[in-house]
């Protein structure tokens, strides 16, 4: 089965290394400068599951290659525009599309691109940054995977895809319910980074504060109450189990667009936190939480634009 990473960061260069490692047919799709790097200098993975150097195959926008028989798209969510141009090329009839983007807006845009039914459900849990050397570091016990067919199918592209990803050492889980999982994680993700993000702060001192707790408490809330009340296939009390998450989570944890923001990077503030504020106005329904942790990071997104 040939597999096309779009790009080589932490989360394709990841997963993508311990395919290779486990010795699947894997090429990443990545920019001139991350070609000529790794190169010279291999894919390097710092891991607590184990540390790896390869030199895998890559390939650019403008060279030719057969279409793929799966695409892996770990690109942030104002990336996903010229990610899907870069990756037309390489996609044929049979092409399955797995994305791996927090949120849920860019399954639309998908499909809109490629057809229903070449997008496939997916997501992962794992904490990742590149060093400065270029490397992948990853520090958390969590490498997870999750991937399925939207509706939950037993479908036989899929049992193939099972066969290809068991046995990897890292986490490659089958979803009976892809579509609750990344509705779900939506939820999780939309929270811990609007809510670190906004008191640019670990979780741990947040939560030890009772106005942080009730902050967290009232943000999972509203973010519940808007799912529901436009269907989202989310369980009933999702929320309070969310809560329980949060406050398991070591002291120290920071969420990525926080991490982001640190280094004046691009976040995602209109593909999570955005377009449930769309879907809230739409249904009715107050978000006073979720409308201030927006404010936060647009003022953010307005003071990169007059830095420029």
């Amino acid at each position: 089965m040939r597999m096309l990473m779009v790009g080589a960061g932490g989360i394709g260069g990841y997963f993508g290394a311990r395919l290779l490692e486990k010795g699947e047919d894997v090429t990443f799709l990545v920019r001139e400068g991350r070609k000529k790097k790794i190169e010279e200098e291999g894919l390097r993975v710092n891991s607590r599951h184990g540390d790896l150097h390869l030199q895998p195959a890559l390939l650019t926008k403008t060279m030719n290659a057969e279409p793929f028989d799966i695409i892996l798209l770990s690109t942030k969510a104002y990336q996903l525009e010229q990610a899907i141009e870069d990756i037309r090329p390489f996609v044929g009839e049979e092409t399955i599309i797995l994305p791996l983007l927090n949120g849920i807006a860019h399954v639309a845009q998908l499909v809109s691109a490629f057809g229903e039914d070449a997008v496939i459900g997916g997501l992962c849990f794992i904490e990742t940054t590149i060093g400065e050397d270029g490397s992948i570091v990853q520090t958390s016990p969590i490498h997870q995977l999750v991937y399925g067919e939207r509706g939950g199918e037993r479908t036989a592209r899929i049992d193939k895809l099972k066969s290809h990803f068991d046995g990897t050492k890292a986490e490659f889980i089958l979803s009976e319910d892809i579509d609750q999982d990344m509705w779900h994680k939506y939820m999780f993700i939309t929270a811990m980074s609007g809510i670190t993000s906004l008191m640019e702060s670990p979780i741990g001192p947040i939560r030890k504060l009772p106005s942080g707790q009730s902050a967290i408490r009232s943000l999972l809330d509203e973010l519940e109450a808007v799912m529901t009340a436009i269907g989202a296939p989310i369980k009933k009390g999702i929320a309070a189990t969310q809560l329980d998450k949060v406050n398991s989570m070591d002291d120290s944890m920071k969420s990525s667009m926080q991490r982001d923001m640190e280094k004046g990077q691009g976040i995602e503030a209109d593909h999570l936190q955005g377009h449930l504020i769309e879907k809230a106005k739409q249904a009715g329904i107050p978000v006073p939480v979720l409308e201030t942790v927006y404010t936060k990071l647009k003022l953010y997104e307005e003071n990169k634009k007059m830095e420029k």
